[in-house]
């Protein structure tokens, strides 16, 4: 009889551990939901009783917390895709307006990491270029925890931003924009055929600001697939070995989504409505001057709150967003 060990395969292992610790999680959010019902049905029968304003104060802040989580929960629900359970690979690009959308670009990176903090998400950054004076051109980061790719895939397409520029003397008002695609990470194990001949692979030297640190070697690495013209490129890391890695992921992340792209238009075409599947449309405007508004052009969710935005509260643009997507696919 052969006898193999559970940890004889270390990263299959890895994985299947990941998985209970998620459904663990997810089990944990349940139980800490009941728990804190109970706790706020206590609350209420002994505030009535006792008529006690400091218990009825405490009373409506536990229903706030539940309310919340209850939220959360839906939020949860409405993910049904086949990768909304994993993790997320974002890429940003400034847009036109050189330093203008690469300090936009650099403000939308610090909103969805501050996001992720909120969400106790892990961000890893998987390439970089900084802007020619300020900001960031491009930008490719993974968010890793449970149901990230389902959560920022509401993220995809163009942002907007109005204001009085910082780098304008004489304080004009300036619009910027800036690109962000959401990919899902895949795993090692899922099918993903890459034939090696269908890759050019180029490495170069990584650019940074210079100075002893400064990588000396080839170690950037650069791949075209040849028969979709897609280009990822990985410099974050130091050895060339590792940066590989980090662009083959990308790759199949973006082979993945190129599917994924052409069901969702194949899905369009069937439906009654013809609905335009706008991959690259504007999809929400941030206006700081002359009045303060972030709104939604798909949902029309909408918020005056254009700091706590910034600062990652971008959840009820992301519940509007995966509510009217399952509300179009019913």
């Amino acid at each position: 009889m052969h006898n193999c060990s559970f940890w004889d395969n270390q990263e299959t292992a890895q994985k299947i551990v990941q998985r209970v610790a998620n459904l663990r999680d997810r089990v944990a959010v349940f139980q800490e939901l009941a728990g804190k019902f109970e706790e706020v049905e206590v609350l209420i029968e002994l505030g009535e009783e006792e008529q006690d304003e400091a218990v009825a104060v405490e009373a409506r802040e536990g229903l706030a917390a539940v309310a919340r989580m209850v939220a959360d929960l839906e939020m949860a629900v409405l993910l049904n895709g086949p990768y909304d359970r994993g993790n997320a690979i974002l890429a940003l690009h400034a847009g036109a307006g050189g330093t203008e959308a690469q300090d936009w670009v650099e403000m939308l990176l610090r909103m969805y990491g501050r996001w992720a903090e909120r969400h106790r998400y892990k961000v890893g950054i998987l390439d970089m270029l900084p802007g020619d004076e300020a900001g960031i051109k491009s930008a490719t980061i993974e968010v890793i925890g449970p149901n990230a790719f389902g959560y920022l895939l509401s993220e995809k397409g163009v942002h907007r931003l109005v204001r009085i520029s910082p780098f304008d003397t004489a304080g004009r008002r300036h619009t910027s924009f800036a690109s962000v695609d959401v990919l899902p990470e895949v795993d090692d194990d899922m099918d993903v055929q890459i034939n090696q001949d269908d890759l050019k692979i180029d490495t170069f030297r990584s650019g940074g600001a210079g100075g002893q640190h400064v990588n000396k070697t080839d170690s950037a690495v650069r791949i075209t697939h040849l028969p979709t013209g897609i280009v990822v490129s990985c410099q974050n890391e130091r050895s060339q070995l590792s940066n590989r890695l980090a662009a083959m992921k990308m790759l199949k992340a973006k082979l993945i989504d190129l599917e994924l792209r052409k069901k969702e238009a194949e899905l369009a075409a069937m439906r009654s409505d013809q609905q335009e599947i706008a991959w690259g449309s504007q999809i929400r405007s941030y206006v700081f001057h002359p009045y303060s508004l972030v709104k939604d052009h798909r949902t029309g969710q909408e918020t005056g709150n254009i700091n706590a935005v910034m600062d990652g509260e971008i959840d009820p643009f992301i519940a509007a967003y995966l509510k009217e997507k399952a509300r179009t696919q019913s």
